[in-house]
Protein backbone atom coordinates (compact mmCIF):
# COMPACT_ATOMS: atom_id res chain seq x y z
CA UNK A 1 0.00 0.00 0.00
CA UNK A 2 1.25 3.91 -0.81
CA UNK A 3 2.87 5.17 2.20
CA UNK A 4 2.48 8.66 1.03
CA UNK A 5 -0.06 11.19 3.07
CA UNK A 6 -3.82 10.89 2.63
CA UNK A 7 -5.02 14.06 1.88
CA UNK A 8 -8.02 15.41 3.85
CA UNK A 9 -9.91 18.35 5.53
CA UNK A 10 -8.43 17.03 8.90
CA UNK A 11 -4.90 17.92 8.10
CA UNK A 12 -4.95 21.35 9.74
CA UNK A 13 -5.74 19.61 12.83
CA UNK A 14 -3.86 20.27 15.94
CA UNK A 15 -4.11 16.64 17.40
CA UNK A 16 -2.23 15.37 13.97
CA UNK A 17 0.85 17.88 14.64
CA UNK A 18 4.33 16.91 15.63
CA UNK A 19 6.24 17.17 19.18
CA UNK A 20 7.20 21.51 19.01
CA UNK A 21 11.16 22.51 19.11
CA UNK A 22 10.27 24.29 22.13
CA UNK A 23 8.57 21.21 23.76
CA UNK A 24 11.61 19.05 22.46
CA UNK A 25 14.29 21.68 24.01
CA UNK A 26 12.10 21.61 27.60
CA UNK A 27 12.48 17.55 27.48
CA UNK A 28 15.57 17.39 26.63
CA UNK A 29 16.69 19.62 29.10
CA UNK A 30 14.74 18.17 31.77
CA UNK A 31 15.97 14.27 30.87
CA UNK A 32 20.22 15.68 31.24
CA UNK A 33 20.20 18.83 32.86
CA UNK A 34 24.07 18.63 33.44
CA UNK A 35 24.87 19.51 30.32
CA UNK A 36 23.50 22.83 30.49
CA UNK A 37 24.87 23.34 33.48
CA UNK A 38 28.23 22.23 32.42
CA UNK A 39 27.89 24.78 29.50
CA UNK A 40 26.86 27.80 31.90
CA UNK A 41 29.90 26.53 34.22
CA UNK A 42 32.66 27.37 31.25
CA UNK A 43 30.49 30.28 29.69
CA UNK A 44 30.82 32.20 33.40
CA UNK A 45 34.77 30.68 33.80
CA UNK A 46 35.48 32.21 30.64
CA UNK A 47 33.25 35.66 31.09
CA UNK A 48 35.65 35.79 34.65
CA UNK A 49 39.17 35.05 33.10
CA UNK A 50 38.27 37.71 30.72
CA UNK A 51 37.24 40.18 33.47
CA UNK A 52 40.82 38.90 35.48
CA UNK A 53 42.85 39.76 32.28
CA UNK A 54 41.09 43.39 31.74
CA UNK A 55 41.82 43.78 35.61
CA UNK A 56 45.53 42.74 34.72
CA UNK A 57 45.00 40.12 37.14
CA UNK A 58 47.31 37.06 35.98
CA UNK A 59 46.43 34.57 39.10
CA UNK A 60 42.94 34.81 38.94
CA UNK A 61 42.94 34.32 34.80
CA UNK A 62 45.20 31.44 35.16
CA UNK A 63 42.62 29.85 37.61
CA UNK A 64 39.55 30.48 35.61
CA UNK A 65 41.66 28.86 32.70
CA UNK A 66 41.82 25.93 34.66
CA UNK A 67 38.11 26.11 35.99
CA UNK A 68 37.07 26.40 31.83
CA UNK A 69 38.82 23.06 31.23
CA UNK A 70 37.44 21.58 34.41
CA UNK A 71 33.91 22.69 32.93
CA UNK A 72 34.48 21.69 29.41
CA UNK A 73 35.63 18.02 30.66
CA UNK A 74 32.78 17.81 33.07
CA UNK A 75 30.48 18.73 30.19
CA UNK A 76 31.89 16.48 28.11
CA UNK A 77 31.81 13.84 30.62
CA UNK A 78 28.11 14.65 30.88
CA UNK A 79 27.35 13.98 27.49
CA UNK A 80 29.17 10.46 27.17
CA UNK A 81 27.89 9.38 30.38
CA UNK A 82 23.76 10.68 29.63
CA UNK A 83 24.34 9.01 26.14
CA UNK A 84 24.77 5.70 27.77
CA UNK A 85 22.90 6.25 30.56
CA UNK A 86 19.89 7.21 28.33
CA UNK A 87 20.43 4.96 25.36
CA UNK A 88 17.87 2.23 25.96
CA UNK A 89 15.70 4.85 27.09
CA UNK A 90 16.06 6.56 23.79
CA UNK A 91 15.78 3.63 21.70
CA UNK A 92 12.32 2.89 23.46
CA UNK A 93 11.12 6.42 23.27
CA UNK A 94 12.29 6.32 19.28
CA UNK A 95 9.97 3.11 19.13
CA UNK A 96 6.90 4.38 21.26
CA UNK A 97 7.23 7.67 18.56
CA UNK A 98 7.28 5.20 16.09
CA UNK A 99 4.30 3.58 17.13
CA UNK A 100 2.18 6.53 17.91
CA UNK A 101 3.07 7.96 14.81
CA UNK A 102 1.57 4.80 12.90
CA UNK A 103 -1.34 4.86 15.07
CA UNK A 104 -2.11 8.38 14.28
CA UNK A 105 -1.63 8.14 10.69
CA UNK A 106 -4.09 4.89 10.69
CA UNK A 107 -6.77 7.34 12.69
CA UNK A 108 -6.32 9.62 10.03
CA UNK A 109 -6.70 7.25 7.26
CA UNK A 110 -9.62 6.06 9.25
CA UNK A 111 -11.25 9.70 9.67
CA UNK A 112 -10.46 10.53 6.24
CA UNK A 113 -11.95 6.96 4.66
CA UNK A 114 -15.13 8.12 7.58
CA UNK A 115 -15.28 11.50 5.34
CA UNK A 116 -15.49 10.04 2.17
CA UNK A 117 -18.48 7.64 3.49
CA UNK A 118 -20.46 10.35 4.81
CA UNK A 119 -19.56 12.17 1.27
CA UNK A 120 -20.33 9.18 -0.95
CA UNK A 121 -23.73 8.87 0.96
CA UNK A 122 -24.51 12.39 0.33
CA UNK A 123 -24.00 12.18 -3.15
CA UNK A 124 -25.72 8.78 -3.39
CA UNK A 125 -28.93 10.31 -1.43
CA UNK A 126 -29.02 13.90 -4.33
CA UNK A 127 -28.30 11.38 -7.08
CA UNK A 128 -31.35 9.65 -6.05
CA UNK A 129 -33.59 12.42 -5.79
CA UNK A 130 -31.98 13.82 -8.48
CA UNK A 131 -33.62 10.77 -10.62
CA UNK A 132 -36.32 11.05 -8.62
CA UNK A 133 -36.98 14.81 -10.00
CA UNK A 134 -36.34 13.79 -13.60
CA UNK A 135 -39.23 10.57 -13.35
CA UNK A 136 -41.19 12.85 -12.18
CA UNK A 137 -40.57 15.34 -14.72
CA UNK A 138 -41.12 12.42 -17.51
CA UNK A 139 -44.11 11.46 -15.83
CA UNK A 140 -45.56 14.91 -16.78
CA UNK A 141 -43.93 14.76 -19.70
CA UNK A 142 -41.91 17.86 -18.67
CA UNK A 143 -38.06 18.31 -19.09
CA UNK A 144 -36.38 19.04 -16.05
CA UNK A 145 -35.59 23.02 -15.25
CA UNK A 146 -32.41 24.47 -16.54
CA UNK A 147 -31.82 26.14 -12.97
CA UNK A 148 -30.73 22.76 -11.72
CA UNK A 149 -27.40 21.87 -11.34
CA UNK A 150 -26.39 19.08 -13.52
CA UNK A 151 -28.50 20.81 -16.77
CA UNK A 152 -25.33 22.48 -17.42
CA UNK A 153 -22.39 19.72 -17.26
CA UNK A 154 -24.86 17.52 -19.35
CA UNK A 155 -24.54 20.17 -21.99
CA UNK A 156 -20.57 20.43 -22.03
CA UNK A 157 -20.42 16.60 -20.52
CA UNK A 158 -22.29 13.08 -21.37
CA UNK A 159 -23.89 11.40 -18.25
CA UNK A 160 -22.59 8.06 -17.70
CA UNK A 161 -24.79 6.00 -17.38
CA UNK A 162 -23.21 3.81 -14.89
CA UNK A 163 -22.41 6.66 -12.50
CA UNK A 164 -19.80 5.74 -9.25
CA UNK A 165 -19.66 6.82 -6.06
CA UNK A 166 -16.55 8.98 -4.29
CA UNK A 167 -15.77 5.34 -2.30
CA UNK A 168 -15.80 3.26 -5.44
CA UNK A 169 -13.59 5.89 -7.33
CA UNK A 170 -11.06 5.97 -3.99
CA UNK A 171 -11.23 2.23 -3.93
CA UNK A 172 -10.46 1.92 -7.88
CA UNK A 173 -7.58 4.55 -7.20
CA UNK A 174 -6.15 2.52 -4.11
CA UNK A 175 -6.45 -1.11 -6.04
CA UNK A 176 -4.62 0.50 -8.99
CA UNK A 177 -1.73 1.35 -6.79
CA UNK A 178 -1.32 -1.81 -5.03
Amino acid sequence: MNRSPVPSSFDENPQFKEESGAQKFTRRLKEEPLIPLGCAATCYALYRAYRSMRAGDSAEMNRMFRARIYAQAFTLVAVVAGGMYFKTERQQRREFEQAVEERKAQEKRDAWLRELEIRDKEDREWRERHAAIEAAAKEAGQRPSSSEPDAARSAIEPADEKSIGVMDAVRALLSKRA
